[in-house]
């Protein structure tokens, strides 16, 4: 992921080798990592029981939170493509019955929505 893109809020995508590396402690027995992302120090990823939201405070970033949404709470998503002159395609997740979503990301062009829908859907139309 570019600097650039990382200073729009564009998240690129990371290796399941290095997400496995950094949070695999987080995983359960039979849990597998599928799909990751960065968004400067953020990190989300998509495994084959849950969504791990990773925020990392402060200045230092020694405070994190894990968030874990599990696919059946997930009500709705979209995706938006980007277009010809956009630098970055949409993921939007609705939580339960809210109105509007409680997740919003961004991917530069080098992250194929395709896939980040593929695994959403592949688990929450279960």
């Amino acid at each position: 992921m570019g600097l650039f893109s990382a200073l729009l809020g564009n998240a690129g995508t990371v290796s399941q080798e290095d997400l496995l590396k950094d949070y695999g402690k987080l995983l359960i027995s039979g849990e597998e990592i599928e799909l990751g992302f960065k968004l400067i120090r953020d990190v989300f990823i998509f495994t084959n029981k849950r969504l791990i939201l990773v925020d990392k405070q402060g200045l230092t970033a020694s405070k994190i939170e894990y968030q874990s949404i599990s696919y059946k709470s997930i009500s709705r998503f979209s995706i938006e493509t980007a277009g010809t002159f956009d630098l970055e395609a949409e993921l939007k997740i609705w939580v339960s019955s809210e109105q509007h979503p409680s997740i919003k990301k961004q991917f530069n062009k080098s992250v194929n929505v395709y896939d980040v829908h593929n695994v959403l859907a592949t688990h929450v139309l279960k």
